[in-house]
C-alpha cells in the first residue's frame, strides 16, 4: 500500500515538479501562485470578518513591523541568490487576532495571522520573529499547493483502488488499508518534513532579518512547558515534536547566523 502511494507521489512529481530556492529540492506542486493566491485572498479577508481583529495596540503594531522585516529579508536573501521577482505576486499582511488559541498561519501569498494566545510564549520581538520567520517560511516553500497536491494524489490513488478492486469485501479492506497507510506512511511525514523544514528556512531569515536564532530553540521550550509535555507520538502527527525541533534548532542557528554575516548583520537581537 505504501509503495501504491509512494509511487503515485513519485509519478506526480514527474510531471508537476517546482523548485524550492531555499533547499533546491524538487517539489510537488500542481498549482501555480495565479490559482493558489486569489484563492487564499478571498478566505483570508473572510476569516477576518468573521473573527476580532486587534487594532492600534502595540502588540497588533509589533506583528506588523516583525513580519515586514522578515518578509524584507527573505527577498533579500532571494534577490541574491538569482531568483529576482520570486515575491511579485505576494501580498503581505499581518494580523494579530483575539483568540486564546496558541497558534499562528500563514497563508499562500503572505496572509498572516496571530492569535493572541501565542504571544505569552513568544515573550518579546524575537519570540514572535521565531514564529514569524516560521510561518513565512511556510509561503516562501509554496506548502501550502504542495499539501493540496499531495492530496490530490492520496485521492487519486483511492479511486484507483476502488476500480480496480472488483470484490466488495476486498474493496473495503483496501479503503481501510489505504486510509491508515496513507495517512500514517506518507501524508504525515509529508507534513511533518514541512514543519521541519519552515523551521530551517524561518530560522536563516529571522537570523538575516537581525533576530537571534538562538532564541528559537528557547520558544520550543516554552511551548514543550506549555504543553506539559503531553503529545500523541511524532509518527502519529503532522507536526515533530518539541524535543526533534529544540534538538534542530539549538544545531541549526551557528549556520543561520553565518548565512546572515554574508548580508553584514553581526550583532543580533
Amino acid at each position: 500500500m505504501k509503495k501504491l502511494i509512494l509511487t503515485l507521489l513519485v509519478l506526480g512529481m514527474a510531471v508537476a515538479c517546482k523548485t524550492n530556492p531555499f533547499t533546491g529540492k524538487s517539489t510537488l506542486n500542481f498549482y501555480d501562485n495565479s490559482q493558489m493566491f486569489p484563492m487564499a485572498f478571498s478566505q483570508y479577508d473572510q476569516f477576518l470578518e468573521e473573527n476580532k481583529v486587534v487594532k492600534g495596540t502595540a502588540e497588533a503594531q509589533m506583528i506588523t513591523n516583525v513580519g515586514q522585516r522578515i518578509a524584507s529579508a527573505a527577498e533579500r536573501w532571494l534577490d541574491a541568490n538569482g531568483y529576482p521577482g520570486y515575491l511579485k505576486d505576494y501580498k503581505w499582511e499581518y494580523n494579530l487576532v483575539d483568540d486564546e488559541t496558541v497558534n499562528a498561519w500563514c497563508m499562500p501569498g503572505g496572509k498572516i495571522v496571530f492569535y493572541t494566545g501565542i504571544l505569552p510564549i513568544a515573550q518579546n520581538e524575537t519570540g514572535i520573529a521565531v514564529v514569524m520567520g516560521h510561518e513565512v517560511a511556510h509561503a516562501l516553500a509554496d506548502h501550502g499547493a504542495q499539501r493540496m497536491s499531495a492530496g490530490t494524489l492520496q485521492q487519486i490513488g483511492a479511486v484507483a483502488g476502488n476500480v480496480a478492486i472488483k470484490d466488495e469485501q476486498t474493496r473495503g479492506l483496501f479503503n481501510q488499508a489505504y486510509g491508515v497507510g496513507s495517512q500514517i506512511g506518507v501524508m504525515l511525514p509529508f507534513s511533518r518534513n514541512h514543519e521541519t523544514e519552515a523551521d530551517r528556512i524561518g530560522l536563516q531569515i529571522m537570523a538575516i532579518a537581525g533576530y537571534n536564532p538562538d532564541e528559537a530553540a528557547k520558544l520550543w521550550q516554552r511551548m514543550k512547558a506549555k504543553s506539559g509535555g503531553q503529545a500523541p507520538p511524532e509518527f502519529l502527527s503532522t507536526h515533530p515534536s518539541n524535543d526533534t525541533r529544540i534538538s534542530n534548532l539549538t544545531a541549526w542557528a551557528p549556520a543561520a547566523k553565518q548565512e546572515a554575516r554574508k548580508f553584514g548583520v553581526t550583532s543580533f537581537k
